[in-house]
């Protein structure tokens, strides 16, 4: 598929994720002017009273984007998941541009300009209204240009708290390693951050004229749009509260996007109530925390990874004890776990198909002669999380020629395909253990617990409506591990659009 071909297959999804991207850096924007421009001129004015508040301003500048939502997450009020915390994010970027130019602006005015109006008999309010601002006006409007530009880039990092914008195209293409999908949310991002620094521009150079009616029609110009932002936004934020609807999550790899599909599909098929898609949101903890929160309501978890990462238990090899216990330890926090799905996804600990084969390969075991010159790379949690590398390590004997590199697991299995790592730990069901011809090593000394995928419900929403308990049971030990293989594959290997893959998926179940 070319990238045409995506955008016009997908028109009715871009349209939505350009509505979402414009109204989170519309809103932003016209918050970040409502506030920064008086700090600014308090700055200009009174630099003393304001430099704690443009010390936080600058503070918050530095911290970097992906930190930034991380730290509000977990915060009442302004935390959560969705556009609350990404338009807070913004405002945060876009008040420093806003206020530094503000304030430059004025400090630029002519003095002799000033002392005049004062010989007129002006007060300061006057002056402010009648001189120093109309003058500082093209200062201040390529600061709110560059405020703008920034909150269209960083807007796309906001699609992994479930914001929305052409960051899901772009994280979603990361996920499925599929360039097409990540220029479809890429292009439209830049080209959108164009025409508003080439629009504002024009704002600019127009206040910067001598003529009066260009420069009422600049400002005009200007404010219609920071408000038709924050309308949209405003719109846009008030919507799903004002709707009956499902939230399904869930994290950012190609077989949870899937399940997340084939549960809001089903949902929509069964009971008719509508879906919210918060997808790809981020790993294990951020979607654990989404579900607690109320940000979410239903997503796919593995046992295991709930049993020893979320609820830190002792490592156990017992199924069925395992998911017992999850379950039970699920309901005391109000979540309900449901039946599993009828698979299960353990770590797979791969190599390339030709080591395995010439070296004799077909245990970890059999990897640690071997490992003291090779290179090991491991997604992110694996490194930290209870089950993951350390332990690993530990029971193994593992030692690499150099600690492990962590990297995105929608990039680790074509690094080991491309020789920049020896040995990762991928998926058992990823289509692309096939594709690049990889080795599944036995896990020979038992070290991973079961992995057995299973929906996470909130219980409060299960109560509301009842029929969704039948749903999500309606899906259980339906899909066998052949089966999410095959669905992964058609995504990495094929780049199939998920939905369309779950689609196919269920209709071949009825």
């Amino acid at each position: 598929m070319t990238l045409v071909e995506f955008w016009r297959t997908h028109a009715a999804e871009v349209l939505v994720l350009l509505r979402q991207h414009v109204t989170l850096v519309g809103i932003s924007t016209f918050v970040a002017v409502v506030a920064g421009v008086p700090i600014g001129i308090l700055a200009a004015r009174r630099p003393r009273a304001a430099a704690p508040i443009v010390w936080l301003a600058n503070v918050a500048q530095t911290i970097p984007s992906l930190a930034m939502f991380g730290f509000l997450l977990p915060l009442p009020f302004v935390g959560g998941l969705g556009a609350r915390v990404a338009i807070i994010v913004l405002i945060l970027y876009a008040l420093l541009p806003i206020i530094r130019t503000t304030a430059a602006g004025l400090r630029s005015v002519d003095r002799v300009l000033i002392e005049a109006g004062i010989a007129l008999g002006m007060t300061p309010g006057q002056l402010l209204r009648a001189v120093e601002m109309p003058l500082a006006l093209p200062s201040i409007v390529a600061g709110i240009r560059v405020a703008a530009v920034i909150g269209v880039g960083t807007a796309t990092i906001a699609a992994a708290v479930g914001a929305g914008g052409f960051g899901e195209y772009i994280f979603r293409g990361l996920s499925m390693v599929d360039p097409i999908v990540i220029l479809a949310g890429a292009i439209p991002s830049a080209l959108l951050a164009l025409t508003i620094d080439a629009s504002l521009t024009l704002v600019e150079r127009a206040m910067g004229s001598r003529r009066n009616a260009g420069r009422r029609a600049a400002v005009a110009l200007l404010f219609v749009m920071l408000a038709a932002g924050g309308v949209g936004m405003g719109a846009a934020l008030l919507r799903p509260s004002e709707r009956d609807v499902v939230r399904v999550g869930s994290k950012n790899f190609t077989e949870q996007i899937i399940l997340g599909e084939l549960i809001a599909q089903t949902i929509e098929t069964d009971t008719g109530l509508s879906v919210e898609r918060r997808l790809n949101l981020g790993g294990t903890f951020i979607c654990d925390r989404a579900v607690r929160s109320g940000d979410i309501d239903v997503y796919v978890e593995y046992s295991g990874t709930a049993h020893t990462a979320i609820f830190h238990q002792a490592a156990e090899t017992d199924s069925r004890r395992v998911f017992d216990r999850v379950k039970e330890l699920y309901a005391d926090g109000g979540l309900a776990l449901m039946d599993p799905l009828g698979f299960e996804n353990t770590f797979a600990m791969l190599v390339r198909g030709d080591d395995a084969r010439k070296l004799g390969l077909r245990t970890i075991s059999d990897v640690v002669p071997h490992a003291a010159s090779w290179r090991a790379g491991f997604g992110y949690e694996f490194l930290q999380r209870e089950d993951g590398y350390p332990g690993l390590a530990r029971v193994y004997g593992l030692r690499f020629r150099s600690p492990p590199t962590a990297m995105d697991l929608s990039l680790i299995y074509r690094a080991l395909f491309e020789r920049q790592v020896d040995f990762i730990a991928g998926d058992a069901t990823s289509g692309l253990i096939e594709a690049y011809d990889l080795v599944m090593l036995e896990d020979d000394r038992h070290y991973f617990p079961p992995y057995d995928a299973a929906p996470v419900a909130r219980a409060p929403v299960l109560l509301k409506h009842p029929e969704l308990r039948g749903v999500l049971a309606g899906l259980a030990g339906r899909i066998t591990v052949a089966d999410m293989r095959r669905m992964n594959h058609a995504v990495d290997a094929g780049h199939r659009d998920p939905a369309d893959v779950a689609r196919e998926f269920l209709a071949a179940l009825k």
